[in-house]
């Protein structure tokens, strides 16, 4: 096995603090490294000697940002399998660069890998580095089964390790730092919190109005009025619901059309292709492809309304949805579900339509209301970028990480 490293110019006169971050993430195929990737590339920023290790299923992957130098562990996607493979190799390898890259920080998932920090008193004691677990959300998605069983075995053992052996933990919320903090024991005080964010840089409407104007007439959308929403379409995500709504505004109000942008469960999306066959709604519910993470703001571009459906359940309530960051610095007001996840961005703004729940008849009002408001929506886009601007934007993100390291590093913060 060869692993792949990325290589940058470096100025060896000094030497800068050094971070290097551990995920289990298919960097080739998996659409969610967001937010690894631009935290470390603002990390850099601030001056930090940047290392990203993660894995490859096909193809390399090569950032467009130079700052980062990453490391690719050729590994085929098998579903619990290359995970466990994962925590093997990370187990054999990362003590060997640790030594090498001397790093200050690792920063790593919640994963089967974190096994594989068995080494870290020993090794820590020789070159005084600090490990801190960052949990960005907490098990999603899958609620029976083995796969579900192992995704919270993974998740659980994580925590504990990083309570016993770590120095500190990362997490996305106040309110997911506080589920944690009591199921675990921990002492909530000692955790350290940033959110998620959006990069202002890339998601600028001005930037995108052109492209977004030219996928309407791709589409054959000019005149229609487009609901946006795109990452994974899988299970209690809302997206079956968002399409059921379509078909109870069919009649009324034939100009709106749902865009679902991703992949994701396939009963899921058999699912809407079922109802949409069986309403002949297929120019109302369009199914694309997913894009590559610079490409997404054309089609946010595209859109007239964004929409976060999350049900009112323990898994999304305490969690921080980028989409929606997205749509907001997007200057798109977004229908969303009125959950705490939703609300603690949103607040009671005028750039979010709140929908008690995912019933269909209660998102089609949304969306209807929407249309009927739809000469408002430019003028209260625009309160959602500045809430982007203000409270979840990358920078400010780093800044809130970089304090936190630094206190685990003189004491003042972890365990």
């Amino acid at each position: 096995m060869s692993f792949l490293i990325g290589s940058k110019k470096k100025d060896r006169s000094f030497r800068k603090k050094s971070v290097v971050w551990v995920s289990p993430l298919l960097l080739d195929i998996q659409f969610h490294k967001t937010s690894r990737i631009e935290i470390l590339r603002h990390l850099a920023e601030l001056g930090y000697d940047v290392h990203l290790i993660a894995v490859q299923s096909k193809k390399r992957y090569s950032p467009k940002n130079q700052s980062i130098d990453v490391v690719q562990i050729p590994l085929r996607f098998a579903p619990l399998i290359s995970q466990i493979f994962f925590g093997a190799i990370t187990f054999l390898f990362l003590p060997l660069y640790i030594v090498r890259k001397r790093p200050e920080f690792i920063i790593v998932e919640p994963n089967i890998g974190t096994l594989g920090f068995m080494w870290k008193p020993l090794l820590s004691r020789l070159m005084k580095f600090k490990v801190i677990l960052d949990i960005r959300s907490t098990p999603v998605d899958i609620t029976s089964g083995l796969r579900a069983y192992f995704k919270r075995f993974q998740f659980n053992i994580s925590v504990l390790m990083a309570k016993k052996m770590f120095d500190g933990m990362t997490i996305i919320t106040w309110a997911m730092r506080k589920e944690v903090s009591e199921k675990f024991d921990l002492d909530a005080e000692s955790i350290g919190i940033w959110p998620d964010a959006a990069s202002i840089e890339l998601f600028t409407h001005e930037k995108n109005v052109d492209y977004g104007l030219k996928l309407r007439k791709k589409f054959g959308l000019s005149s229609k009025f487009i609901i946006f929403c795109h990452g994974h379409i899988g299970l209690l995500r809302g997206a079956l619901e968002s399409s059921e709504a379509i078909v109870k505004t069919k009649k009324e109000y034939p100009d709106i059309v749902l865009f679902l942008l991703g992949t994701g469960a396939a009963a899921t999306l058999n699912a809407i292709k079922n109802l949409i066959q069986k309403h002949g709604i297929e120019d109302r519910v369009i199914l694309h492809e997913p894009v590559s993470y610079e490409d997404v703001p054309k089609y946010i571009a595209m859109c007239d309304v964004g929409i976060v459906p999350l049900p009112n359940i323990p898994i999304w309530r305490n969690q921080c949805p980028l989409k929606l960051l997205e749509y907001l610095a997007m200057k798109r007001t977004v229908i969303v579900t009125d959950i705490p996840a939703n609300r603690e961005i949103v607040g009671d703004r005028k750039c979010g339509i709140y929908v008690s729940s995912c019933d269909p008849a209660e998102i089609a009002e949304a969306m209807v209301f929407a249309y009927v408001n739809r000469e408002k929506l430019e003028e209260w886009g625009k309160i959602g970028r500045m809430i982007v601007i203000q409270e979840y934007n990358w920078g400010k993100a780093a800044k809130d990480l970089e304090t936190y390291l630094l206190k685990v590093e003189s004491g003042l913060a972890g365990w």
